[in-house]
């Protein structure tokens, strides 16, 4: 079974269980590091998420993929919370973390309102609308970013 696939089923496998837990799928991570495959899962929940979630989730999902047996390949199953530089995947989460600092990749060139062009951006969220990401950059100024062109999103912790 390719990446992708593997990927697709066990998201929806994974935001079944979570959903029943009151969590949710931030992100997965399925990927060769040095021999072996690792399937990584990373979740959140109202007020973060413990270890002891991390636990009950990866042993309650490991019982999930020894039924349904459809990654042919060795691997190993890991779960973690998404951490503080935590990536923005869905379009909720661009409504969820207004006011935060941010970093935005871009996969093209973005001019932002002082004509300034950059693929890579780190300011206060504004939201989301219409399809398009603002945020407030540190120089001051706003940029406007689509969707369909941001490569990466992270919350950013400042010290």
């Amino acid at each position: 079974m390719a990446k992708d696939e593997v990927v697709d089923r066990v998201t929806a496998l994974a935001e079944s269980l979570l959903s029943s837990q009151e969590m949710e799928l931030v992100d997965i991570e399925y990927k060769r590091e040095g021999r072996h495959m690792v399937l990584r899962l990373f979740v959140d929940k109202a007020g973060g998420i413990t270890l002891d979630d991390c636990a009950l989730v990866s042993r309650e999902f490991s019982e999930i993929l020894d039924v349904e047996d459809f990654i042919s390949e060795n691997y190993t199953l890991e779960v973690s919370s998404p951490g503080l530089n935590r990536p923005l995947k869905r379009e909720s989460d661009y409504e969820r973390y207004r006011g935060r600092l941010v970093k935005v990749r871009t996969y093209d060139v973005v001019e932002d309102e002082a004509g300034n062009r950059r693929k890579t951006f780190l300011g206060d969220l504004e939201g989301l609308a219409g399809g398009v990401v603002t945020l407030k950059l540190r120089e001051g100024q706003m940029a406007r970013i689509p969707l369909a062109k941001i490569a990466k999103a992270n919350l950013e912790f400042e010290f």
